[in-house]
Formats: structure tokens, sequence, C-alpha cells
């Protein structure tokens, strides 16, 4: 059996409420502030606009919620409206986005539906609303559970965990490691934070391009971090149109140009690449046989040497030999043995 999706009517529900209230100008600034029908304004905007200094618009907006929130018990709608959004934020771990809030409650889920809903969970007594800041999404949360400062403490204590780490985490490592409750509340409320960002199913920091890769580089890395081994740069170019990323849609010229550029990928054979983090140097087959012999510091066979170049570079047995007989770096001082030249 199916559970049919709670659908609010958003737009019926704050004209109501700002039917409350008495003056024509309070209900302006409210519905410009929120963007409630169009997008959201400055309090200089709005008091460019209406004739008054933005300080005047502040003080009008901070005493009509007020007034509003005092109120609220007799607020049109807002009994059910806040048992709704209860539920709901109860349903995703006590905390939660209001876009997710949208996707949840709203047929669209437009910019201006989260607005309207940003703008009801200001007035719901049992709701904890998070404005938008450097720091946070527009969220909101079950104040029974934890109100505004305290939803945001619990967030510090996933972000230093993370930080702790020095890696992402998968959530149940995070869930560990910042001491929550369960997964979903981590999750929950990690959401919440512009510090952090995850990308398949680990959480880390939103500086760090493997959970946040901000072009084709970074991208490149994190297929190739996920792959843990060498690819060519065609396989490479298809795991990023395969991917979750946003705006995967990059050519195949532009990745392996990419490849070239960036420091952190070695070529180690013939378009394939890895991460120079793996160990690999930068460097011809010649280059690779030099720092064999010289970290060996003393001859050796052929076949020796082919094993731990192949360690490294990711080419035919037949090039590394080709490389020891016709290159004068390499002097052969028995039956196919060699070492480097003086």
């Amino acid at each position: 059996m199916t559970t049919e999706k709670t659908i609010l009517n958003t737009e019926t529900v704050v004209q109501d409420i700002l039917a409350s209230i008495e003056r024509e100008r309070e209900r302006e600034i409210i519905a410009r502030r929120f963007g409630l029908f169009d997008r959201k304004e400055t309090l200089e905007q709005i008091g460019e606009l209406l004739g008054i200094t933005r300080e005047r618009v502040r003080q009008l907006e901070k005493s009509v919620m007020t007034r509003l929130r005092s109120n609220a018990a007799t607020l049109p709608h807002i009994a059910e409206i806040e048992i709704t959004l209860f539920a709901a934020i109860e349903a995703t771990g006590q905390t939660t986005r209001i876009t997710a809030l949208g996707a949840e409650l709203t047929a669209e889920n437009t910019r201006t539906d989260q607005s309207r809903l940003a703008f009801l969970t200001e007035l719901c007594p049992r709701v904890s609303a998070i404005s938008e800041d450097d720091n946070f999404y527009q969220s909101a949360g079950n104040k029974s559970a934890h109100d505004e400062p305290a939803i945001k403490a619990e967030v510090a204590k996933l972000v230093d965990a993370i930080g702790r780490a020095g890696k992402p985490l998968e959530v149940k490592e995070l869930t560990k490691a910042a001491n929550m409750p369960n997964d979903i509340y981590a999750t929950a409320l990690a959401s919440t934070s512009k510090q952090l960002a995850t990308l398949n199913g680990r959480w880390g920091l939103v500086k760090w391009p493997t959970v946040n890769p901000k072009n084709i580089r970074d991208k490149i890395y994190v297929i190739l971090s996920e792959n843990g081994k060498h690819m060519h740069f065609n396989e490479i170019a298809e795991a990023i149109k395969a991917s979750d990323f946003k705006r995967k849609d990059v050519t195949t010229q532009a990745i392996h140009n990419e490849l070239i550029k960036d420091k952190r990928f070695v070529l180690i054979g013939r378009g394939i690449y890895a991460l120079r983090e793996w160990g690999y140097k930068k460097g011809t087959v010649a280059d690779t046989i030099s720092e064999v012999l010289k970290d060996a510091g003393e001859p050796l066979h052929r076949d020796e040497i082919v094993k731990r170049v192949l360690k490294s570079r990711f080419v035919k047995e037949t090039t590394i030999l080709l490389n020891l007989q016709s290159k004068p770096q390499f002097k052969r001082v028995a039956k196919a043995t060699y070492e480097l030249a003086e």
C-alpha cells in the first residue's frame, strides 16, 4: 500500500497569512523580503521602492515577524501546516534542507515554493528555522530535538570529525566519528552545511575535489581515485559521462589535454594514465629503467629489470628490452645483465 504525498498549496497559505497583516506597506515588506511571489529583495531595494531607509525596512520586518510568531496559534492554516512540516522534518532525521522539503511537499519545488516554505518554518512554533548564510543552507529542524544553536553545534561536530579524519568518510564512519545516534540523523545534519559535500556515498569538506569536483581535472582525479588503478583517457572520458557529476558533457580531447597539463596525473603507457600519489613518476621508459638500476645499486638481469619497470609503466616488454639495448646510458656487463653506464 502506497502513501499519497501531501502537496501544499503554498500560494494560498501565504496569501491568507499576509492578509492578516493590517498595513499594506508591512505586507509588501514581508512578501518582498521572503520572496513569496517573486525573487527576494534586499533592504535597500525595498527601502528605495517604498521611500524609506534601509534601517526602517529592517525594523518593520522584525516587528511584523515578531507579531506573526506571537500570534501563530491564530494564523490561518498554521496549525495544519506545522503538522505537515513537522512530520516531514521528523522523517528525514530531525533536520532537513528547505530544498528537500520543497521536493517532498510541493508540486514543482520552484524557488518561490522554497521561499514560501522557509517563511512558514519561521512561523511554526515547533520548527527551528535556519537562515541561509556562508556556512548553512536554508534549513528547518525539529525544535524539540534541537533548536538553531544546537543544530549548528551538531553540524560543527561533523565538520570537525571529517577534518580530523583528513579524508572523505562513509556515512557509517562519519556517524561513529562524530558520535551521532544514527546514520539518518548524521546525513540530515550534514546536508544543511555548506562546509560539507558528498559524492558516491562519502562525505568530506567542500574544498576537497574528491567529494566536490569543480573542474575537469578534479573529475578526472575522482574517477582515477575511485577506480584505484590506471585508465586509458578514453575510459576516463566514458566514466565521467556515466557519472553523477554536474556538467559532465566534456569532450575526450579536453580530458586528454587536462591529463597532460596536471601534475597529479602521470602517463605510464600509450594513452594510459595513473595518479602520481600512487608512486608513479613522469618520464620515458628509459628514465624508468635508469631509476630501477639506480635504486638497485648493482647490475640486474634483464628479466628483473622488466619486472620492476612494469610496476610503474604500462608498456610492452619488447619496448623495455629495446631501450636497454639501444640507449647509451645502459651497459651490458654480462649475459642479459645490465648496469648504468658511467
